[in-house]
């Protein structure tokens, strides 16, 4: 594939070409993706690969006013054709279900193409591994979507930690909580909750692998610390259901640090709670995902403070800002937490394509080592589980 220059005469750098793999009609993250990506004109669709079913994947195209002759049924000739051509894509979004990240992502990067991928990054712990070292190999850019760590309060909680402003971190505390598994809605034909709950196409985790690892993966991206052991519990409690629906972990961090972790989508009551609790020596953190524009810091001895996104005098931070799009009052999340990343990602291709360092801000984005993590922390609370909560190494 050509690469243009991206600059005229100082003119900004062109949008970058996307791909898309699944995510066709009907499917609810393709969507999410595709918003994403246009949130700050970074991006321009222009291939896809949206089915595995020729006439669904053609007609998703041209919803998408995707050209004929750049729909694909297959994502190995995506990859082959894109490739070739002088205008081919530049970057790949997957977005199907877990089974099919890795051959996906392997075919791109075989092909020079980086890859953004939907969490997690594979069913198995083998698969991820294998994957990082594909990655490394190519020297390709590929972004997990772990879209909770483009929200602006998540980064100012990160840049608070990393500045010492908790002290020693002590304690970490995760939780992801739903209630729409609470009865078996497999049963009525529901798709998301059908492959969602497949291990053949799910991996081995349900809850766990769902929401589970982002919980965990915004625990490690706040505190900055190494995950060292998991002892587990986890349950399937609705009937004939055969992946966790329920997770209770403790945590020990390489530092000494202990943590918690609950994942449930089986709690009455809760919608998306997703919560990170962070205690250090000097002070704590508190992170709930569905009051995405506020962050709760109490310093020792002191009263709980608020900071909220981008608010006058609120002590919000460039880290922060770095990830704000409107003034405050105007309530960001879901949607632009996705966008951050894809923003982010952008920042890194253009500069390799203008050979200049990218902007600091732009280079947290959770890489394939982020999903190699995940899938080895997945692996551990099961093994856990299945040895009555023995503590199993949560080290790669």
């Amino acid at each position: 594939m050509t690469i243009e220059a991206s600059t005229t005469g100082g003119a900004a750098p062109r949008r970058i070409r996307l791909g898309m793999v699944g995510g066709g009609q009907g499917a609810f993250i393709g969507a999410v993706h595709r918003i994403a990506a246009r949130l700050d004109d970074c991006y321009e669709l222009v291939a896809g690969a949206l089915s595995s079913q020729p006439q669904r994947a053609a007609a998703s195209a041209a919803e998408l006013h995707i050209a004929p002759d750049r729909a694909y049924a297959d994502f190995h000739a995506m990859a082959r054709a894109e490739a070739a051509r002088a205008d081919g894509i530049d970057v790949v979004a997957i977005v199907t279900p877990n089974h099919l990240h890795v051959p996906i992502a392997t075919a791109f990067l075989d092909a020079g193409i980086h890859v953004i991928c939907d969490k997690p990054v594979s069913t198995t712990l083998a698969d991820a591994l294998t994957l990082v070292e594909k990655v490394r190999s190519t020297g390709l850019l590929f972004a997990l979507t772990h879209n909770y760590s483009g929200y602006p309060m998540v980064r100012q909680a990160r840049e608070m930690v990393a500045a010492g402003e908790l002290g020693e971190i002590r304690l970490v505390h995760a939780e992801y909580v739903q209630d729409w598994l609470t009865t078996d809605l497999a049963a009525t034909g529901q798709k998301q909750a059908l492959w969602r709950g497949d291990p053949a196409q799910s991996g081995a985790g349900g809850a766990l692998g769902d929401i589970g690892t982002h919980a965990e993966h915004l625990g490690r991206f706040i505190s900055g610390l190494e995950l060292a052991a998991v002892s587990a519990d986890i349950q399937s409690f609705v009937t004939g259901r055969r992946l966790d629906d329920n997770a209770h972990v403790m945590l020990r961090y390489a530092n000494g640090a202990r943590g918690l972790l609950w994942a449930s989508q089986v709690a009455p009551g809760n919608e998306n709670a997703l919560r990170v609790r962070v205690y250090g020596t000097k002070a704590g953190l508190d992170f709930r995902q569905e009051q995405p524009n506020q962050l709760w810091l109490t310093p020792l001895g002191q009263a709980p403070r608020l900071i909220t996104r981008g608010g006058s005098g609120a002590g919000s931070s460039a880290a922060a800002g770095h990830a704000t799009r409107i003034p405050a009052g105007h309530p960001e999340g879901y949607l632009e937490g996705f966008a951050q990343l894809y923003r982010d990602l952008a920042e890194q291709i253009h500069a390799r394509w203008e050979q200049r360092t990218p902007d600091p801000l732009a280079c947290s984005v959770p890489t394939v080592v982020d999903g190699a993590l995940g899938m080895k922390f997945i692996a551990a609370v099961i093994e856990s589980s299945r040895a009555e909560g023995r503590w199993v190494s949560a080290r790669l």
